[in-house]
């Protein structure tokens, strides 16, 4: 954005006589040529540091003017996805050449910092309607009715690969030491697959799928572990089993199988996995595996079952106690994917 001309000293002081001549703002103003908030800004600097002169900066005066800074406030908020390049192009058509640490800068002291866009589900009008159906029917449900339900899912975890991030200390040269890395392979090296459920007193017993899964097996995986899992949980009469919609899970012989052994089964929007507290303890289990670095599949399997049974009960209490959370995440966000 151009920076507008500097008033001359004379005209400052001219302003100001003026003003104790007992003229208004606007009549200083007009044989000026100066607008009346312009002639403002003269009187009240006087008024209050009596001088019209340009008082001692903090430092170098900022490059973007304060038009600039809400014009390119403005442009990322309405476009979130807006470039540093594009910014710098439109504030040179606006006559101020500078550079994208200079936007970056001027953008942070405004709140907003560029950052990596989060992968989520994509959602259709369809699924934004069903979340928010759901989060408003639940919202006033007593906390009790969240402690009798088992939630559930799968999971994969990678030998190697993102689930394997971690930062290290090091000096300047020394990023390839074996100390400071962290080996890859092809691929990421072989993954499992894991099923599981937990409710409020605690984690079920996890389960590592060999196999590819489908519908077949899902149903012995649960005609093996659910059970078992309600009992051990001690879970009250009338529990709700909560899974998503997954063809597998929502296919008519499995439908038919939780029929058969009178499962109630909690109605769920698709495309929500911000609201199956689960995601928590798979994002917790994931950090403690990936701290133990396992060199193989089946040392992979031992560790995940291991920390598995170490995340406290106390864990899972919390994440339903504050189930009403998510609900009211979901509603504020008008049924787009939360922060969970």
């Amino acid at each position: 954005m151009a920076k507008t001309k500097e008033l001359s000293k004379d005209t400052r002081n001219k302003i100001v006589d003026l003003h104790q001549a007992g003229k208004t703002e606007s009549a200083i103003g007009k044989p000026l040529g100066l607008k009346k908030s312009t002639v403002g800004a003269i009187i009240r600097k006087w008024k209050t540091y009596k001088t019209t002169d340009n008082l001692p900066r903090s430092g170098a005066p900022r490059k973007i003017s304060p038009r600039g800074v809400k014009m390119i406030t403005r442009t990322v908020s309405k476009n979130p996805r807006t470039t540093w390049g594009d910014l710098v192009n439109d504030l040179q058509r606006a006559g101020t050449k500078v550079t994208k640490p200079t936007i970056s800068n001027t953008l942070r002291r405004q709140g907003l910092k560029s950052c990596s866009a989060r992968r989520v589900p994509l959602l259709k009008p369809v699924h934004v309607q069903a979340r928010l159906k759901f989060a408003r029917e639940h919202l006033d449900d007593p906390e009790e009715d969240w402690e009798n339900v088992i939630w559930s899912d799968e999971t994969k975890i990678e030998l190697f690969g993102k689930n394997s991030t971690r930062r290290v200390w090091r000096t300047k040269n020394a990023e390839l030491h074996p100390k400071n890395t962290i080996p890859t392979v092809k691929h990421g090296g072989g993954n499992i697959m894991l099923w599981d459920c937990f409710s409020a007193k605690g984690p079920g017993g996890l389960i590592c799928v060999k196999e590819r899964m489908n519908g077949a097996m899902y149903r012995e995986i649960l005609s093996e572990n659910l059970l078992p899992s309600a009992r051990a949980l001690k879970m009250k009469r009338g529990w709700v089993f909560q899974h998503d919609n997954d063809p597998k899970h929502t296919a008519r012989a499995t439908k038919e199988w939780l029929r058969k052994k009178h499962f109630k089964v909690l109605e769920w929007p698709s495309q929500s996995p911000d609201l199956n507290p689960i995601e928590n303890l798979w994002r917790e289990l994931k950090v403690r595996v990936a701290q133990q670095q396992p060199q193989n599949i089946t040392a992979l399997e031992e560790i995940c079952i291991e920390e598995w049974a170490k995340i406290p009960a106390t864990v899972c209490e919390n994440l339903v106690k504050t189930y009403r959370k998510r609900l009211t995440s979901v509603i504020a966000n008008k049924g787009y994917i939360t922060k969970y």
